[in-house]
């Protein structure tokens, strides 16, 4: 069952909130919560866009120097008090493998939703997220482990290349190599693989080789789940990519709210077969070759895409929050489809590298973002984190 805490409670009537990391995702969550009578602390690096929302009268920045894991460290579980018996929610891997890690002791002080604390670390690690995969009989792309750079012979016997060489843990590479969003390298013949293999493993990081699965990244698609400490999926939801930049590697900017039932079920799959209590995220790439889909990565937290699924009627920082400590939960049957998550800038930066390749025109551009957009960051009322957003762009 959910852990509670029997501590004190702050924020009023209602148990306060802690979000830790994150970016627009926890924006998400404080614009849902504040209006509720939810306390809502915000607890990210300094100098985050996020921080200037008028919904958080309660920021925490920390110093990046010091380290998201550290500075949790010190603010929930020092001697300090006056958080005990807030909820506590993961928005970023930091915050995940923090929760995981402490587990025992936060629980004693805090309100943790039903996450298996072994389960989440298990599910950082990409190589055994495909383990994981397996055993509940959910289709994986070929990989390979590997310990050196030497080891580029063997898996070029074996592979078809174009290949991904994918840290065993994003957010440990992202801190290296994650300069404009990457989260991986692709080789494309064995000497690069060996140079990427040696750039990765000297920089202390764990790493393996994965098949890229071809085709667009329109062919990327998610399931979205909470599961309560009884094993119940509190709602259903699927989601679709448009385009990323950089193309096939880089991160989303452009997003559609659509059901997908053989996504769906397949994320069901994996969730009831590997035990999966919390709320989580599962994405999957529809293989061309054979019309199959493979998992690409699971995320036990909330995700960027918050802001989307909350638009859509979905709002599950208050579905989270409800089933934490232990208030009637809103039942979701349903949601709104069609609605569309834009990064405009970043999905210009797509169009124009689309546009080089030959693969999309101005008016093919223009015509794909005709739609209602969800903005991560701006809504009328509250436009400072957009403001400050394209103020830190500006810097040189």
């Amino acid at each position: 069952m959910t852990d509670r805490s029997t501590g004190p409670a702050t924020g009023g009537e209602l148990p306060a909130v802690v979000v830790l990391g994150g970016s627009v995702n926890a924006l998400s969550i404080v614009r849902s919560l504040t209006p509720r009578g939810v306390t809502v602390h915000m607890s990210m690096p300094v100098g985050r866009p996020e921080l200037a929302t008028r919904y958080c009268r309660n920021a925490l920045p920390f110093d990046p120097a010091i380290g998201a894991v550290t500075a949790w460290r010190s603010l929930l579980l020092g001697a300090e008090r006056r958080l005990d018996g807030s909820v506590l929610l993961a928005c970023d891997d930091d915050a995940i493998e923090f929760l995981a890690s402490h587990h025992s002791e936060l629980a004693a002080r805090y309100r943790l939703d039903a996450a298996k604390p072994e389960l989440h670390l298990d599910l950082l690690d990409k190589q055994r997220t495909l383990e994981l995969a397996r055993t509940a009989d959910v289709p994986v792309p070929n990989s390979w482990q590997v310990r050196e750079a030497a080891d580029a012979s063997r898996v070029a016997a074996a592979a078809n290349f174009p290949v991904i060489v994918k840290p065993l843990h994003s957010h440990r590479f992202q801190k290296v190599f994650g300069k404009g969003g990457r989260k991986f390298f692709v080789a494309n013949q064995e000497g690069e693989l060996r140079e990427l293999l040696a750039r990765v493993l000297d920089a202390g990081l764990e790493t393996m080789v994965v098949e890229k699965c071809p085709g667009p990244d329109s062919l990327l698609g998610s399931y979205y789940t909470y599961i309560d400490g009884d094993g119940t999926s509190l709602f259903h939801y699927t989601k679709r990519i448009i385009r990323r930049f950089p193309k096939n590697e880089g991160i989303a900017s452009y997003h559609v709210a659509e059901w997908d039932e053989e996504i769906a079920a397949m994320g069901q799959r994996f969730f009831k077969g590997i035990g999966f209590r919390g709320l989580g995220n599962v994405e999957f790439k529809r293989d061309l070759r054979d019309g199959s889909l493979r998992i690409i990565e699971c995320n036990p937290r909330f995700t960027a895409a918050q802001e989307l699924l909350q638009r859509c009627g979905i709002d599950t920082a208050w579905l989270v929050y409800t089933s934490v400590v232990g208030m009637p939960v809103p039942r979701v049957s349903s949601y709104r489809q069609g609605l569309h998550y834009w990064y405009p800038l970043r999905d210009f930066r797509a169009y124009r590298e689309l546009s080089r390749l030959g693969e999309l025109s101005l008016f093919g551009w223009l015509g794909s973002i005709c739609h209602r957009q969800v903005l991560p960051r701006f809504r009328l009322f509250d436009p400072m984190p957009a403001i400050r957003g394209l103020m830190r762009r500006r810097k040189p």
